[in-house]
């Protein structure tokens, strides 16, 4: 168990992409899920809680459609793939788990479901009520009914939301690669990266944006992103290579992304949004007061982008472009654009009402 022993990470969150899953002729690797199904049940009954993400539904489903291109020449064939793959995928994980006297249960969840602070909670609840009764429940985005506009586009970063859901304390990403590399790591010289204690534009330009498999939809763009929002949960998370029996207990090479201290955990949600309606963006002095833990003000602001309404989640970017942080908008897009640059005294007389005094509160606003 050289991943997250039980004694030091409770419960954990195990991703398992298509082409671990899946062989390339859509058949299920049987005898590899098995050994999975062995390495999460050691980890149960030592008392560890494991929940499962997993891909090849579509995979699955466009085999026995015999649809071309994997399931994927079409959103109609892709969403065909995935209601009929799901129904298989869902009874094979059933079997391997219930080989080893586990229960699974299925969750298929939406962008929304997680995105949506209500729906979210509820999912929450449903995941900590299944794990406290020792079954291993199995996700997947229900792609059946997403589309580009409403979906996570890959299982990496619903992994981490999943985490977060869950009050994980730490995130596996099984998939064909074993880590994060300074550079493509089909090019000479590549070097592997033990350990990441901090994202940052650097190790953001290692990424690579392919998938090896060609099955898949998540490179390794996704997996970062998945371990900004895991890491501000407080979750670690590694990214390591299926392509070994037992990759649950093998001690084998992986990168780890370490997590600073949990954020609270309406700010850790705010953090990990994924759908934010716009932007706003602000000058040099409101980038080093929102450092500082204060409100953005529409003083500091200098444009705004996007349509979005009051409570809708933004993205407050820096002089240079970076993100800084996500909230809460105090004001639609409109009125917000009407305030840039302006005082807070100046609010009433421009838009013949002024109820607030900032454009993102602290309180409704995470730093990144």
């Amino acid at each position: 168990m050289s991943l997250f022993p039980p004694a030091s990470c409770p419960r954990i969150v195990v991703k398992i992409g298509s082409a671990l899953l899946v062989d390339p002729d859509g058949s299920v690797r049987r005898a590899w899920l098995e050994g999975i199904a062995a390495d999460i049940a050691e980890r149960v009954r030592a008392g560890q809680q494991v929940a499962v993400v997993s891909s090849g539904a579509i995979a699955l489903g466009a085999r026995r459609l015999n649809l071309a291109k994997g399931g994927r020449a079409s959103l109609e064939d892709a969403q065909a793939a995935a209601a009929t793959g799901q129904i298989e995928l869902s009874r094979v994980w059933a079997d391997v788990l219930g080989q080893q006297g586990l229960i699974a249960a299925q969750m298929l969840v939406t962008l929304g479901d997680l995105e949506d602070r209500r729906r979210y909670l509820n999912a929450s609840a449903t995941l900590d009520r299944l794990l406290g009764l020792g079954v291993v429940p199995v996700l997947n985005e229900n792609d059946s009914v997403a589309t580009e506009e409403i979906r996570f586009g890959d299982n990496d970063r619903l992994a981490a939301r999943v985490a977060q859901a869950a009050g994980a304390q730490g995130v596996v990403l099984l998939s064909d690669v074993d880590g994060l590399y300074d550079r493509n790591p089909a090019l000479p010289g590549a070097e592997h990266i033990a350990r990441v204690e901090r994202i940052d534009g650097a190790i953001e330009g290692m990424a690579d944006k392919g998938s090896a498999s060609g099955m898949g939809s998540g490179g390794m763009v996704s997996k970062i992103a998945a371990a900004r929002i895991a890491n501000a949960a407080g979750a670690h998370l590694a990214i390591a290579s299926g392509r070994v029996e037992h990759p649950l207990s093998a001690d084998a090479r992986h990168t780890l992304f370490v997590a600073e201290k949990a954020a609270p955990a309406r700010k850790a949600w705010l953090a990990g949004g994924l759908t934010a309606r716009g932007t706003i963006h602000v000058d040099a002095g409101a980038a080093r007061a929102l450092a500082q833990g204060r409100s953005l003000l529409a003083a500091g602001a200098v444009r705004v982008e996007g349509s979005f309404a009051r409570g809708d989640l933004v993205v407050i970017s820096g002089p240079d472009g970076a993100q800084l942080a996500r909230g809460l908008a105090e004001y639609p897009s409109d009125d917000a654009a009407r305030l840039v640059g302006k005082r807070s005294d100046e609010h009433e007389a421009i838009l013949g009402y002024a109820p607030r005094s900032t454009l993102v509160h602290r309180s409704h606003m995470a730093l990144l």
